[in-house]
């Protein structure tokens, strides 16, 4: 587990030290994008910046915003990216006509898969849900790299979660959970670095399984309660009769053992209800008697 987490930090720090889909490293933040606006770009800055001035103080409310501490804001002027990347949190200035932003949440964001209909690898068709947690890491990556990083996770959520599932038999995914969303959280982070966004987690929620299945399983397990009962009432007899066994051997060298245990046996019952008990007496003891 420690190995492939350090593949793939090693993965995301290369990738983030190459050139991104613009031609410019993220560690750079940007700097020079807005280096190429051209005269006509220059212009219109200038002309925007003189508007401001003219209209104070009623375009400074216009030109001032707010990010809050758990967001951060990506300023684009005349369609390109500000220099110096996503800012915040606190104030910033924005010119008017000429620059727009968008505002991106940093918190962790947690959304449920929709239960999904998977036939596993033996051919068994189950219903799975589970819960993603994710955060935004490069707000930049975010707003440039994708059109909809929430929508497009979430889809790529459910696929990951088909995926995986497809390769596991049914007593894989009702026992290895813990290893099925290790996979699945992997897979996910790996798809969504070059979009900015870090899955934090990935859980399990329920495996639901067709009735037919619950009432096949359910009476296997009964057969299989019942038989495991079976041989242990048959271990227990055999148990038993080699005590017996035993005891008769012991009571066999001594013939007034018997009797004794007969007399325990007396004592035994009548200790637990009054009854009328007929007490044979040994022929022995008649013997006398009879030679008189």
């Amino acid at each position: 587990m420690d190995e492939e987490a350090r593949m793939r930090e090693a993965k995301r720090r290369e990738r983030q030290s190459g050139p991104n889909n613009y031609g410019f490293h993220d560690g750079e933040a940007l700097e020079n994008v807005d280096d190429d606006i051209g005269i006509c770009g220059r212009l219109l800055v200038a002309f925007s910046l003189l508007l401001m001035i003219l209209t104070l103080p009623l375009s400074i409310w216009m030109c001032i915003k707010i990010v809050k501490e758990y967001e951060r804001a990506i300023i684009f002027r005349l369609g390109r990216i500000l220099r110096g990347g996503a800012k915040g949190p606190g104030l910033f200035f924005i010119l008017p006509c000429t620059d727009s932003f968008i505002n991106v949440d940093m918190r962790t964001i947690t959304f449920d898969i929709p239960p999904q209909e998977v036939l596993t690898k033996d051919s068994v068709t189950v219903s799975v849900d589970g819960v993603v947690y994710y955060r935004v890491q490069n707000a930049t990556l975010a707003v440039a790299n994708i059109t909809n990083a929430d929508a497009a996770t979430r889809l790529l959520a459910q696929t990951t979660l088909r995926n995986v599932l497809g390769t596991k038999n049914l007593a894989e995914i009702l026992s290895d959970r813990e290893e099925i969303a290790h996979s699945m959280q992997s897979s996910l982070d790996d798809a969504t670095d070059d979009w900015g966004i870090k899955v934090e987690r990935v859980e399990i929620k329920d495996v639901k399984l067709p009735l037919q299945l619950q009432r096949a399983m359910a009476a296997e397990a009964e057969a299989s309660r019942e038989a495991r009962a079976k041989v242990i009432a048959a271990e227990g007899e055999m148990n038993a009769s080699r005590a017996l066994k035993e005891a008769s051997l012991v009571i066999a060298e001594s013939p007034s053992a018997l009797q004794l245990r007969y007399l325990q046996t007396l004592n035994t019952i009548a200790a637990e209800k009054n009854s009328t008990i007929i007490f044979p007496l040994p022929l022995e003891m008649m013997q006398g008697f009879v030679k008189q």
